[in-house]
């Protein structure tokens, strides 16, 4: 095997690096969601979203306004532009295959916790092949059925 160079995990993020960090990623996803129904969203509701002070949500907007993902004026609301709609949807997808994918593997409790350690870390291939598991899964019920039963026999020994 080729690939068999390690690295330790840091290495293997500054390898993945890119011009957005996981806390702008959480930002932007957040505005995406806060601004599907009406079109824009306000740093107090971001803030209350993300459970952080108003200031630090401003601060972020302006870093994402400083790349052009998002338009805002100071105290004025917060627009998306295409670049950060665009980006915003992927995160959001994102997270949702994510997310059920831990559901589907019978995870109760912390989902959005875990969801939220692996979307920040997840490679692009992984990611397609998780989503192709998850489709799969979800159009053949009966392999869902047989490994809740697998599992529940499991965790009876």
């Amino acid at each position: 095997m080729t690939d068999r160079e390690f690295f330790t995990f840091r290495e293997y993020m500054k390898k993945e690096e890119g011009p957005l960090t996981a806390s702008m990623e959480d930002y932007l996803e957040m505005i995406y969601r806060l601004s599907k129904e009406s079109g824009f969203t306000r740093i107090q509701d971001l803030a209350d979203a993300l459970n952080v002070q108003p200031p630090s949500a401003t601060k972020m907007v302006q870093k994402l306004a400083d790349i052009k993902l998002v338009n805002y004026k100071k105290y004025g609301i917060i627009l998306l532009n295409d670049e950060g709609r665009e980006k915003g949807r992927f995160l959001l997808e994102r997270h949702r295959t994510i997310e059920e994918f831990l559901l589907l593997l019978g995870l109760k409790e912390n989902v959005l916790e875990e969801t939220e350690k692996i979307e920040h870390t997840i490679g692009p291939q992984t990611l397609r092949c998780i989503a192709d598991f998850v489709h799969f899964l979800k159009s053949r019920q009966d392999f869902i059925d047989a490994y809740n039963e697998y599992r529940e026999k499991i965790m009876e020994s």
